[in-house]
């Protein structure tokens, strides 16, 4: 009489499997796999093989802390029993004497997570015997055109997932700088620390077995992690802060990765890591979205509107020298703005508005009481159906309000004008496998100017202003704005043109004479021009200011005043100057300088308002690779930086860091730089991991936080 069948040894293929489902990146150790795709693993019996008739294996499989067949985190399925109650697929594929290969497949609905794979055997003559074979992960799987994140482009699958560095659009529209940025998502527990931090969330906190369920829906998923980036709410990952003191933290602008954020949050306790800005917290969402296999991308959008009444009006306000006054509606329009897409079907919406969604971490306002925001499909915000959800107004305002600029003076408020096209340009990303920028605006709205962009924007106005809203959108979208001003409601459809009087007669704008370089003097020109045919007797105030680059103003620092007298049809210039010497104590660590006119003719009340942001710029650091890069074997790496400035600069660090080169981050404490001072220093290292790879540096001071560098190189494998 045959004896029951056991199993003495359980191969769970890990390192055959990942390879297939690209997993092996993570690791060729532990079995991770993605949904709607088989992997296999062979069983080892100790007495005999298996028998077809006589032997009944039943698959269990378990996710989370209160496993539910109702909930689909708990699965239970036969052997060779395709198509039966259960979604989960076990197929029988090779046998040997003693063994017997098996053929897995998650559904491609499937919860991803931590996975118990355990096995029930029932022989010819009733006994049973249940073992546990071993631990799982699960994750989305965009090669798979049943998963609702398939992604059908091979290179996008591989910059959107694969892809572990990039670059960060930062600076501004007129000075747009590549910021080299170290995802790290396959790097070592970082799988790990993903998966904490789901189970660190609200949700799992306050009902952990829905939340499992729900882990199947990448539309669940990424408003969790989303929320879980900041720390408003939560033990999330990242503080914000825009206070400009960051001694008990990290400067934002020195952080040139997230696997150094993932890991110290780790390793505190999920106590959360200081500080982060918006870059920040798009760059480690992209971690963390990328290594669960959600597609995703850092879109960098400039002159981002904030808009915290849900009008579609953000207002601006000057004083009588032109300077911005800080807004204590706290309307603003960040110099730049960064947030991400992921790429997911969206079946709660409309067909046809699938595809990129907009996520963004940085805590601006709250959604269904947390601070996140979307998914929001691109293509509704394009199309002005801000009534789809998640928070699709606020993301349209971000891209497509109008500017609104007052002067305050004597107590009263003086419209100066309404910009239509200053808000969302050049909305930015890193092109496909290319180190380019590729601009996006397009996605996002209707040429500015054009009639149907206008279309859009009345139609998205008329849905907020009747309040028609589909689902949940953001609490506070619904206007809030009393609606005291004479001159016209910011509820109507009308669009006034640049000023409220009929034709624009004199102009004002500003020209840079020479580079904005960190450390030199700022030489520009303010040109004037009379388009009448009468004489213009201007007076202009000049001033400069710093900016943060979430549009929050310092205070004034350069003041003049300019009387030119134009003759019809007339240009004149007035040269202008800001010493170093008087910029450099007020410069903020974004490096941005606000100069503006208000002019004003002595025969009419109108005034005439011109600004331009001036982002200064460093010197980059050089990488030289010296030598071939090979696995396992040593590289030698030059770096080669200096001293901007003309003083010295103190407590000079350089970090330098870069997935599969470095096991973790180097850090090389140079002390003090003379000034205009350039230093080489050499570094060893031994790559891990072959193929395309990048080093990202950055140099701090007491004086500067974020002089960086990048290096692209390409490892080989070992001949």
């Amino acid at each position: 009489m045959a004896q029951g069948l056991e199993v003495a040894l359980t191969d769970l293929r890990s390192s055959w499997n990942n390879v297939y489902h690209h997993t092996d990146d993570i690791s060729v150790d532990h079995l991770l796999v993605r949904r709607g795709q088989a992997f296999s693993i062979i069983l080892y019996f100790r007495n005999r093989g298996f028998q077809p008739g006589l032997d009944n294996i039943i698959f269990v499989v378990e996710t989370g802390p209160l496993p539910d067949l109702a909930k689909g985190t708990r699965a239970v399925f036969s052997l060779g029993n395709h198509g039966g109650p259960s979604p989960w697929i076990a197929l029988p594929e090779t046998p040997g004497p003693t063994s017997l290969e098996v053929s897995l497949c998650a559904p491609p609905m499937a919860a991803v997570g931590r996975y118990l794979l355990k096995v029930h055997i029932t022989s010819f003559q009733g006994s049973v015997t249940a073992y546990k074979l071993g631990e799982f992960i699960v994750l989305f799987n965009p090669w798979c055109p049943g998963d609702a994140v398939y992604l059908d482009s091979e290179p996008q699958r591989q910059e959107y997932v694969v892809n572990d560095y990039g670059f960060i659009y930062q600076g501004s529209k007129n000075w747009i700088r590549p910021c080299p940025w170290n995802y790290g998502q396959f790097e070592e527990n970082i799988i790990d620390i993903c998966l904490e931090l789901l189970d660190k969330s609200l949700n799992f906190q306050i009902d952990p077995a829905t939340d499992c369920a729900l882990r199947g829906s990448p539309v669940y998923v990424s408003r969790v992690v989303c929320a879980m980036i900041n720390s408003n709410d939560d033990n999330g990952v990242l503080n914000g802060n825009w206070s400009e003191n960051y001694v008990d933290g990290v400067n934002p602008a020195e952080w040139t990765g997230s696997v150094a954020i993932l890991k110290q949050w780790h390793a505190a306790g999920c106590q959360p890591v200081r500080y982060g800005q918006c870059w920040v917290f798009a760059a480690v969402m992209c971690t963390v979205m990328r290594c669960l296999g959600i597609p995703t991308r850092v879109i960098t959008n400039f002159d981002s509107g904030h808009d915290t009444d849900g009008n579609l009006i953000i207002d601006e306000y000057y004083d009588n020298t032109g300077r911005i006054l800080e807004n204590k509606k706290k309307d603003t329009v960040w110099n730049f703005h960064v947030w991400n897409e992921c790429w997911m079907a969206r079946k709660d919406l409309p067909p046809g508005y699938g595809g990129w969604q907009v996520l963004d971490a940085t805590p601006q306002e709250t959604s269904n009481g947390l601070y996140c925001c979307g998914p929001a499909s691109v293509r509704a915000i394009k199309e002005g159906e801000v009534d789809l959800k998640y928070d699709t107004p606020f993301v349209f305002s971000m891209v497509n309000a109008d500017c609104m600029s007052w002067l305050v003076y004597g107590g009263k408020e003086q419209k100066l004008h309404q910009d239509t096209t200053s808000v969302g340009n050049f909305i930015s990303t890193k092109s496909i496998q290319s180190d380019e920028r590729d601009d996006v605006t397009e996605s996002y709205k209707y040429g500015e100017g054009s009639p149907q962009e206008r279309l859009v924007f009345q139609k998205a106005l008329q849905k907020l202003k009747s309040g028609r809203f589909q689902g949940t959108c953001r609490a506070d979208s619904q206007p809030s704005r009393p609606m005291s001003r004479s001159w016209n409601s910011p509820w109507s459809l009308d669009t006034p043109s640049l000023r409220p009087s009929d034709v624009v007669q004199v102009s004002l704008k500003f020209e840079l004479l020479d580079p904005p370089n960190m450390g030199q003097d700022i030489n520009f020109v303010l040109m004037a021009l009379n388009m009448s045919s009468q004489i213009k007797d201007l007076k202009v105030n000049l001033s400069a200011q710093s900016l943060l680059h979430d549009g929050s103003p310092l205070p004034t620092f350069w003041q003049d005043t300019a009387f030119l007298v134009l003759s019809p049809e007339e240009e004149r210039t007035y040269p202008c100057k800001i010493p170093y010497t008087q910029y450099s104590q007020y410069l903020s660590t974004d490096k941005l300088i606000r100069i503006s006119a208000l002019g004003e003719e002595k025969s009419s009340p109108e005034k005439i308002l011109a600004n331009k942001i001036v982002t200064l710029t460093y010197p980059g650091i050089t990488i030289n690779v010296l030598g071939a890069a090979v696995v396992n074997q040593p590289l030698a790496i030059q770096v080669i930086f200096s001293n901007p400035l003309s003083e010295p600069v103190e407590d000079c660090v350089l970090t330098l860091e870069g997935s599969g080169l470095f096991k973790k981050q180097q850090r090389v404490l140079i002390g003090v730089l003379k000034p205009h001072h350039r230093a080489t220093i050499t570094l060893k290292t031994v790559p891990f991991k072959s193929g395309p790879r990048q080093i990202q540096a950055n140099l701090r001071s007491n004086k500067f936080k974020d002089i960086k560098g990048y290096r692209n190189i390409n490892v080989d494998f070992a001949l």
